[in-house]
């Protein structure tokens, strides 16, 4: 291999490859020869099978070892019981590569857990790169090198990538369904069990690649989310987008992955969270998929959300402007000048006024290649989508064909076409007038699906704007103290408390002390309280603050002082705090009679602000989570919060406040006064690298935060240790 080939090359560009177990008898490895014979492949094929001479009119070697040269790539098509023993033949061999095929391995029983096991162990003794097992295949079809039996017919090349953890999904789903719509892709990756080489691993290489436009990958669950997170930003920054498909969203999908891969899914919220903050387009199904890949495969992000809509349909115009406007895209007027000369056209039947969306009649369609050569002068646009109600068959539909394409042509801005009508032609045969249209760029034909592709251009456009702003998540991360260069998703040089001059106790709820001085730790400053022991501490405390006074039980296993009825608000005067002392700490041993007791927490009232929840847990595959939103007593009542990885950088912990109601509520709700939004970013950038560094904290709930004019006040909070 030269210098500058990537480690994964001789995996997904081998220059030579060999099957082993190729026979024209057996299906699998049968029809995976048959694909790379006839499909394009130009590098050097050899045959492994002792039980045979000849096959395809090849010679078969009897083993890895008797091959002339070192391959760059084994294919292994052999029964499991002797796969291992194959692996470490071409280990020994010094191939760098191997594709196991074969199926039985921990998806199926123990003896394949241990089998898979020894797979493990060979891969990683001779530095080898392994996907699979159980693993439907591969294709790069840049360099026509098809290795899978899935493939139907010969791929055509295109620049989307493609990795997906369900191997059937990934060349008789996703491929099958692209290539009925002249979508082609650079590359197609089933990845198996994931035994040695991941999904992640595969998103890396693809977004390194020049000839890759758009990854899209299918994700059931994986063993190192947070690799996959920053592996998905870097391809982001450098302007290769990242659209998923995320599954588990249901606790009936979320077994069914367990069951069928083994990995760990984690939140649907911690990936909702993941997702946003380095720009992962997450997209509801294979279609959606494909619609939006397809854009991205053909053009650049615009300029802007600035977008123009012109269509044979008054009707379909307005649905598309509402959805344009549901997705966050504008829709300028059309300039005054540019008005004119469309409503001095003679072909186009339209009277009075032309506004965005442009209604240009059925008779539109067939003047269209003239009324795109005067919007396109028009700088307020840049992307447009011409939206055609007629049929996309018969007579009339090959001269919208000629219009359609002369339009693409002429366009040096990103153009959607969207095409509604009949597509079955009364008598069947040929290359229909929508087909020659869809060979040449990517044309629509629901709406929704056409509005989602121009809303995901522009906002992978976006994302990469955004994200050149902020610290990457692998900057983050290092920053905390994580070794994010390992392949162990274990690999974190998390802090002790000790650390910090604090001890945790084990399986714990902290006093609010222990708690504070965690908080303090990090520059986070709790509300003023003071601990007293008996009514008359109380009542002494209560008088230096001043009134009202609000007081609450101390015990670490009454974590919900409001269940125990141990809170009282409002307090006026000593005399209430005497009682109040009293009447809490008797609600407190009647509600949890060994409870421990550490005293009542004494405190000054707080108003005037908006209640927030700032939270911290570690979820089962990320680790560590921030969590902000509405907060209060009545916050389980609410589905307001947004969850983002830590540590946060101060972008996102904005964006996280923007994704709930809160920024609205911040800015001067009904007539309040706005509140510090900055103050509050500070708390959870602050959380954040708290949950990161200790990692002895299972759960930190700060609940509420109320959010004032000018900073915040910590009022409660709850810290829940390992």
């Amino acid at each position: 291999m030269s210098d500058d080939r990537s480690d994964l090359d001789p995996l997904l560009a081998p220059d030579s490859v060999a099957v082993v177990g190729a026979s024209p008898d057996n299906w699998y490895s049968g029809k995976l020869v048959d694909n790379l014979l006839e499909y394009g492949y130009e590098g050097d094929v050899y045959l492994v099978n002792p039980g045979r001479d000849t096959a395809w009119g090849m010679h078969c070697y009897d083993d890895v070892g008797g091959l002339p040269e070192t391959v760059d790539l084994v294919v292994c098509c052999v029964p499991r019981a002797v796969t291992v023993d194959v692996l470490r033949e071409v280990g020994e061999r010094g191939v760098p590569a191997a594709l196991v095929i074969t199926a039985g391995f921990a998806e199926a029983d123990a003896e394949g857990e241990h089998l898979q096991a020894e797979l493990v162990d060979v891969a990683d003794k001779y530095d080898m790169h392994v996907a699979g097992p159980n693993c439907i295949g591969l294709a790069n079809v840049v360099e026509g090198t098809v290795l899978t039996s899935t493939c139907s017919r010969q791929p055509e090349p295109g620049s989307i990538g493609l990795v997906s953890q369900s191997g059937a999904l990934a060349f008789t789903t996703f491929f099958e369904r692209a290539a009925d719509e002249d979508v082609g892709f650079s590359h197609v990756v089933s990845t198996g069990n994931e035994a040695a080489l991941s999904a992640t691993d595969i998103v890396e290489y693809l977004g390194s690649q020049d000839a890759v436009d758009v990854v899209c990958a299918y994700v059931e669950g994986l063993d190192d989310p947070r690799r996959f997170v920053r592996v998905a930003d870097d391809a982001a920054r450098n302007g290769t987008p990242v659209l998923t498909v995320k599954v588990g969203r249901s606790s009936v999908a979320e077994a069914a992955i367990l069951s069928h891969t083994g990995s760990v899914t984690g939140s649907d919220d911690a990936w909702a969270g993941a997702f946003s903050q380095v720009g992962v387009e997450r997209v509801p199904d294979i279609p959606d998929l494909l619609g939006r890949a397809k854009a991205h495969a053909a053009f650049d992000p615009p300029a802007s959300n600035r977008i123009c809509i012109a269509s044979t349909s008054g009707g379909m115009g307005s649905l598309l402007a509402d959805m344009a406007a549901k997705r966050g895209l504008e829709l300028p007027d059309i300039d005054d000048d540019t008005e004119r000369a469309l409503l001095n056209m003679d072909g186009l039947l339209t009277f009075g006024e032309l506004h965005n969306p442009a209604d240009i009649r059925g008779q539109g369609a067939d003047v269209l290649p003239e009324i795109t050569d005067v919007l396109f002068t028009d700088d307020a646009f840049d992307a447009y989508v011409f939206a055609i109600g007629l049929p996309a068959v018969g007579e009339d539909a090959d001269a919208i064909a000629d219009s359609l394409l002369a339009v693409a042509d002429a366009a040096t801005d990103p153009v959607f076409l969207l095409w509604t009508g009949r597509k079955e032609p009364f008598e069947p045969g040929g290359t229909q007038p929508y087909e020659r249209v869809r060979q040449r760029m990517p044309l629509y034909y629901d709406p929704g699906r056409c509005m989602d592709a121009v809303a995901s251009l522009f906002e992978a456009g976006e994302n990469a704007d955004r994200l050149a702003e902020r610290p990457s998540r692998a900057a983050l991360e290092r920053d905390a103290g994580w070794s994010v260069e390992s392949d162990d998703p274990d690999a974190v040089d998390a802090a002790d408390a000790t650390d910090y001059g604090i001890d945790l106790p084990s399986d714990d709820v902290l006093s609010w002390t222990r708690a504070a001085r965690l908080l303090e730790a990090f520059g986070i400053d709790v509300h003023s309280t003071a601990l007293a022991t008996n009514a008359s501490e109380a009542a002494d405390a209560a008088a230096d603050f001043g009134f009202p006074i609000v007081l609450k039980i101390d015990s670490p296993d009454v974590p919900h002082r409001t269940d125990a009825d141990a809170v009282r608000v409002g307090l006026e005067d000593t005399a209430a705090v005497r009682d109040a002392y009293e009447t809490i700490v008797a609600n407190t041993r009647a509600y949890a009679p060994d409870a421990r007791i550490e005293g009542v927490l004494v405190q000054p009232y707080v108003d005037a602000g908006v209640e927030t929840l700032v939270g911290a847990t570690r979820d089962d595959a990320f680790g560590p989570v921030v969590t902000v939103g509405s907060g209060g007593v009545a916050v389980e009542l609410h589905d307001d919060t947004a969850v983002r990885l830590a540590p946060l950088s101060k972008e996102d912990a904005y964006d996280a406040i923007e994704a709930t109601t809160l920024e609205e509520r911040f800015g001067g709700y009904r007539g309040d006064p706005p509140r510090d939004v900055d103050a509050l970013v500070d708390l959870l950038e602050a959380v954040g690298r708290l949950a990161a560094v200790i990692d002895g904290v299972a759960e930190l709930d700060l609940n509420p935060v109320v959010v004032h004019e000018d900073g915040v006040s910590i009022v409660d909070v709850l810290v829940r240790t390992n």
